[in-house]
């Protein structure tokens, strides 16, 4: 296998608060891609740093009565401390308030500006008469210019949807002060980010970006491209352009190049050679992970900076898909506002890591952090299959055999499929297809049972004459438990050092097709424990304890909780109209066309018929209380209408994964939602 040379980087965690779950599934997936890189044997790089300008943390720092750069610092603090207990293997973790940072950001500005990519021109802004400051826009707040609405943002109105510029907001306040703004007129640079057109378009199209991702933008393109404002003025908490006192460079400017600085911060340390990553003809890869909210910077403006100052680009920016839990956004009010260090305090680290893995792909489809489902996968999988091999082989051997295993394989063949799985899986790692990896492993541990189960080695292990073949069937099965575990160190990092501790052995991936033979073991120590939901349940209570708003921030109006109306259950019966629900309510519900590839009847169930729907960029199992109605077979190929955003509920024949739209009164009159047949699955109903 060819060394390549990579360099992974992760979105910088903005440096004025805690980081949440939500963060934690891009660390979590990058930590996972690197540490897979590097068991491979690939000179693998992954760095990171705080996000640490702007003007939110100017304020923030005011309000705590200490310079920000104390601020800043108190917060990486905190911050590292939270992703080392994830056990997130960041090779470098720096900040955008650093020296190298600002070399980087004057040289990439300086050559753009000679290049001619920066032009200046006069803009009038809202500004603060009190504060003595420009307000950005999230800083002031008035009433919708479209309809009127109450205290709405700067830029957009949360009432009807309207987006607009601050100046045209009526009755316009100041969020720092509570000043009226007075509009003033001042200098400020701008990118010219239209000058790279036909670079983007050819970048973006070249399979550096996911499809949806590629899509997306070409409504950038479409509505024609814009000149980027770059400057602030002061007082403005980041590093001030260089020639032009008073201006400092905008947050999002130097944020990405915090990418650069912590890379040049970690060669200047161990002697790695900087610019055989970042110079125009590197063969080296560079890997950006983030969320699908910010891929303009990342897939536009950053391209077109690297590209006008002489570096490459990025060979790929991955984006992903939110965190919602139990099928709704986080809430503070509900506990589901989850800070890394509140589930640090309850869960092991190592149980989000599996979980997130098993829901990871490719695309940028929203996660659905179940907290039921994510106790029962844990429980299942982790403790259930793999744990449970180990578990119930290894005192035999310690007991019975001296803690040695045997010198032969009880099942060649069977070994073998386990490690002929290995490239399949790799593959699956390296297209980031961790969901798949993980079914694969796991229906691997199925078998691995099954042949225990078969084979009964506590019943062997009673019997003088059949004492040598339980030693076989054991040191087997720990053969097997050793693969798997090969294939799950990246993700479960702690428990797979503990395991190289028992088996007295290293797991890299260089070795798991090598079996352990007349290899001496020691004694089995538990390696991991069930996920209690008592547990689960506190952190959650103590996610409501410590995120209530503060006395400084109005508290939102209560949740209404409401009933659906009139929706089909999975048991047939027809749902009554229970209370009224809010628009906003309405507005949860992602209704998305679905193509039933599949329908099957489902034993033990009058009512039930399994569906395996598409939709276009994944799967979902759903069942569906419509058997009166329809027969399988009369379903399939058919376009229906589902909930996307259900979480998933475990029934007596399976996990659920959605819900199916149809209404009537019941028995043979149920009608399924059909949409248009011009309709694709994915596509969002409205």
């Amino acid at each position: 296998m060819t060394q390549r040379k990579i360099l992974i980087t992760s979105a910088l965690p903005y440096a004025n608060g805690p980081i949440h779950l939500g963060h934690m599934l891009e660390y979590i997936q990058t930590d996972i891609w690197s540490r897979f890189q590097k068991a491979r044997g690939h000179q693998c790089y992954y760095v990171c740093a705080d996000d640490a300008h702007g003007t939110p943390i100017m304020l923030k720092a005011q309000q705590l009565g200490m310079s920000p750069e104390q601020m800043i610092a108190q917060t990486s603090q905190e911050h590292q401390a939270d992703f080392a207990e994830f056990l997130i293997g960041f090779d470098n973790y720096h900040s955008t308030h650093s020296e190298e940072n600002r070399q980087f950001a004057s040289d990439i500005y300086t050559k753009l500006d000679q290049g001619g990519y920066i032009k200046r021109k006069t803009i009038s802004q809202l500004f603060d008469p009190e504060k003595q400051m420009f307000l950005p826009d999230r800083f002031v707040k008035g009433d919708c210019p479209k309809c009127g609405a109450l205290d709405q943002n700067g830029d957009s109105c949360d009432s009807c949807g309207a987006t607009y510029s601050p100046t045209e907001l009526k009755n316009p306040r100041s969020v720092v002060s509570g000043a009226t703004p007075v509009l003033k007129d001042s200098e400020h640079y701008f990118f010219d980010l239209p000058a790279f057109e036909q670079m983007l378009k050819d970048w973006t199209r070249s399979g550096s970006l996911q499809d949806e991702m590629a899509n997306k933008l070409q409504e950038w393109f479409t509505e024609g491209l814009q000149q980027w404002d770059i400057s602030r003025d002061a007082p403005y908490f980041g590093f001030e352009i260089p020639g032009a006192p008073g201006k400092f460079f905008y947050v999002w400017l130097d944020a990405p190049i915090g990418y650069l600085a912590s890379f040049k911060n970690y060669c200047d340390k161990t002697g790695v050679n900087f610019d055989q990553f970042w110079q125009k003809d590197s063969d080296a890869e560079i890997y950006h992970f983030i969320g699908k909210d910010i891929i303009y910077f990342h897939s536009l403006f950053w391209p077109a900076m690297l590209d006008g100052a002489g570096y490459r680009k990025p060979t790929s920016v991955y984006a992903h898909g939110f965190v919602t839990v139990n099928g709704a956004k986080m809430s503070k009010s509900r506990g589901t506002f989850i800070k890394a260090r509140t589930y640090l305090e309850h869960l092991n680290p190592e149980y989000l890591r599996y979980y997130f893995a098993s829901k990871l792909t490719s695309n940028i489809t929203d996660l659905d952090l179940n907290l039921e489902d994510f106790a029962q996968k844990v429980n299942a999988d982790l403790v259930g299959k793999v744990v449970n091999i180990a578990s119930r082989c290894a005192s035999f051997i310690s007991k019975k055999f001296d803690g040695t295993l045997t010198a032969d394989i009880a099942e060649p063949a069977l070994l073998a499929e386990f490690t002929a799985a290995g490239e399949t899986i790799a593959e699956s790692f390296e297209k980031r297809e961790f969901a798949r990896a993980i079914r694969e492993i796991m229906a691997l541990a199925d078998k691995a049972n099954q042949y225990i189960d078969a084979k009964a080695p506590w019943v062997l292990a009673k019997n003088e004459a059949t004492l040598t073949e339980a030693h076989l069937v054991c040191s087997m099965g720990i053969n097997l438990f050793r693969v798997l575990m090969h294939y799950l160190k990246p993700v479960l990092p702690a428990m797979a050092k503990e395991v190289e501790l028992f088996l007295n052995d290293e797991l890299s991936w260089s070795t798991y097709q090598t079996a352990l033979t007349n290899h001496s073991i020691n004694v089995f120590k538990p390696l991991m424990q069930r996920v209690e939901m008592t547990k689960v349940e506190a952190m959650v209570e103590g996610s409501k304890d410590n995120l209530q708003p503060t006395a400084a921030v109005a508290p939102k109006a209560a949740e209404t909780k409401a009933a659906p109306a009139a929706i089909v259950a999975a048991d047939g019966a027809i749902e009554p109209i229970g209370e009224t629900i809010t628009i906003d309510d309405f507005a949860k519900l992602d209704l998305r066309v679905a193509r039933i590839i599949n329908a099957e009847h489902v034993e033990g169930a009058d009512k039930l018929v399994k569906l395996q729907l598409d939709l276009g960029n994944e799967q979902r199992q759903v069942f569906a209380g419509i058997k009166s109605a329809y027969q399988p077979e009369q379903l399939i190929g058919r376009l229906t209408v589902m909930v996307a955003n259900l979480a998933p509920r475990k029934m007596r024949f399976g996990m659920s994964e959605g819900m199916v739209m149809a209404a009537g009164p019941g028995g043979s009159d149920i009608f399924l939602l059909t949409p248009d047949d011009g309709s694709t699955p994915g596509m969002r109903v409205k």
